[in-house]
């Protein structure tokens, strides 16, 4: 192959880490941090139910699909057995847009 003698050596280098902070040391401010969690498990998110809401709405303000609201009424059929007698404050389980 070749000679070593094209490698560099730092066999001799020295490191020096300095602060510019004086006294004690610095401590990260993690205060204003904030998460955004996100799962590929089950994104299943609550909608409280307003007075003029129906299904179809729901799905459309949700969604972007007024067809949609067969999942929102398949997701809460343990609560709803019609789908257009839903009522305010009522808080319906929102499955993940599929």
């Amino acid at each position: 192959m070749g000679s070593d003698d094209n490698k560099p050596d730092f066999s001799d280098v020295q490191s020096r880490v300095t602060s510019a902070a004086s006294g004690a040391p610095a401590r990260a401010d993690f205060g204003d941090v904030q998460s955004r969690v996100s799962s590929t498990v089950d994104e299943t998110t609550t909608y409280t139910v307003a007075a003029g809401d129906n299904l179809s709405k729901i799905a459309k303000r949700l969604y972007g699909n007024a067809n949609a609201w067969k999942s929102i009424f398949d997701a809460n059929r343990d609560q709803l057995s019609d789908p257009d007698r839903i009522r305010p404050g009522q808080i319906l389980k929102i499955p993940s847009k599929s």
